[in-house]
C-alpha cells in the first residue's frame, strides 16, 4: 500500500483547543483578551525598569529580558490559534509547523534559563550581599543573558532537525493548538525511538540543568535565611524571592507534566490544558506577579505613568 507523505505534500492540521464550532468564538475573544492583556503588561514591565535609573539592577534586568522573551513566547502560539479558530481549515505547512515549533523552545528555554538566572541573583544578593556588585556586574550578566539564548536555540535546532527527517503518513492531524513535539511525534509513521530517547535525554539535560539550578539556589538561601537571628529579617530575605518561586512554580509544574513522561502516556486533554497554563496563563500573570507586592516595581510603573501623562 502506497503511504502519502503529509509532512511534504499538505502539511498539517492543527484541532485546536476545542472542535465544537460553538466555543470557537468565545474561544477566540478569550484568548484575544488574554493575549493583549500579556503584550500590555510585559510591555510596562519593561518601560518601567528602562525609564528608572533605580530599577538598573541585576535582578530588573533579567525581568525585563524575561517579559520580552514572554510576549516572543505568546506571540509564537497564540496569533496563528486566534487565525484557526476563526478559520475553517485550520491548517499549518510543514516548514511552518517546524519553524513554530522551533521558536516555542526557544522561547520556552530561554524563559527557563533567565528563571535560573534571577535565582543566582537572590542567592548573590542575601548569601553574599558584600561581593554582589562585583559578581554580579553588568559583563556578567549581559553573558549569562548570550549563553541562555545560545543554548535554548542549539537546543532548538537540534530538536527540529530530529522532526525534519520523520514521515508523516497515517495522518496530518495534529491534537493540539499549536506544533508541540508529543502532538507531533504520535502522527509520524517513522521508528521513532531513536528520536524519543534522545529528545527525552537532550530535553532532560538542558530543562534539568536551569531546574537544578534553580533548586541549589533556593537550598542555600533557605540555609542563609535560617541563620537570621530577627523574624524581621528573615522575612524581608524570603520576601525578595516570592514572586519569582510563584513564576517558577506555575512554570515548571506544568513543563514537568508534560514533557516528562513517555509517549505512550500522552493525554490530549489533559496536556492542552496544562500548555495552556506554560504558553498563555503564565506569561499573562508575571507583570501582575512581580509588581503585585514589589514596592521598586509599583514605583516604576507610577513614574513611567506619569511621564506618560507629562
Amino acid at each position: 500500500m502506497e503511504t502519502k507523505n503529509y509532512s511534504s505534500d499538505s502539511g498539517f492540521i492543527l484541532l485546536g483547543l476545542s472542535s465544537n464550532p460553538q466555543l470557537q468564538k468565545p474561544l477566540f475573544a478569550i484568548f484575544l483578551i488574554m493575549y493583549l492583556v500579556t503584550v500590555l503588561g510585559n510591555v510596562l514591565i519593561i518601560l518601567a525598569i528602562h525609564s528608572d535609573p533605580r530599577l538598573h539592577t541585576p535582578m530588573y534586568f533579567f525581568l525585563s529580558n524575561l517579559s520580552f522573551i514572554d510576549i516572543c513566547f505568546t506571540t509564537v502560539i497564540v496569533p496563528k490559534m486566534l487565525v484557526n479558530l476563526l478559520s475553517e481549515t485550520k491548517a499549518i505547512s510543514f516548514v511552518g509547523c517546524l519553524v513554530q515549533m522551533y521558536f516555542f523552545m526557544a522561547c520556552g528555554n530561554t524563559d527557563s534559563y533567565l528563571l535560573a538566572s534571577m535565582a543566582i541573583d537572590r542567592l548573590v544578593a542575601i548569601c553574599h550581599p558584600f561581593h554582589y556588585n562585583r559578581v554580579m556586574n553588568p559583563r556578567r550578566c549581559l553573558l549569562m543573558l548570550l549563553g541562555s539564548c545560545t543554548i535554548s536555540h542549539l537546543h532548538s535546532l537540534l530538536r527540529v532537525l530530529l522532526m525534519s527527517r520523520l514521515s508523516f503518513c497515517a495522518s496530518h492531524v495534529i491534537k493540539h493548538f499549536f506544533c508541540d513535539t508529543q502532538p507531533v511525534l504520535k502522527l509520524s509513521c517513522s521508528d521513532t525511538s531513536s528520536s524519543q530517547i534522545v529528545v527525552m535525554t537532550e530535553t532532560l539535560a538542558v530543562i534539568a540543568t536551569p531546574f537544578l539550578c534553580i533548586l541549589f539556589s533556593y537550598l542555600r538561601i533557605i540555609v542563609t535565611v535560617l541563620r537570621i537571628p530577627s523574624a524581621a529579617g528573615k522575612w524581608k530575605a524570603f520576601s525578595t524571592c516570592s514572586s519569582h518561586l510563584t513564576v517558577v512554580a506555575l512554570t515548571y509544574g506544568s513543563v514537568i507534566y508534560v514533557y516528562f513522561r513517555p509517549l505512550s502516556m500522552y493525554s490530549v486533554v489533559k496536556d492542552r490544558v496544562a500548555t495552556v497554563m506554560y504558553t498563555v496563563v503564565t506569561p499573562m500573570l508575571n507583570p501582575f506577579i512581580y509588581s503585585l507586592r514589589n514596592k521598586d516595581m509599583n514605583r516604576g510603573l507610577k513614574k513611567l505613568r506619569n511621564r506618560i501623562h507629562l
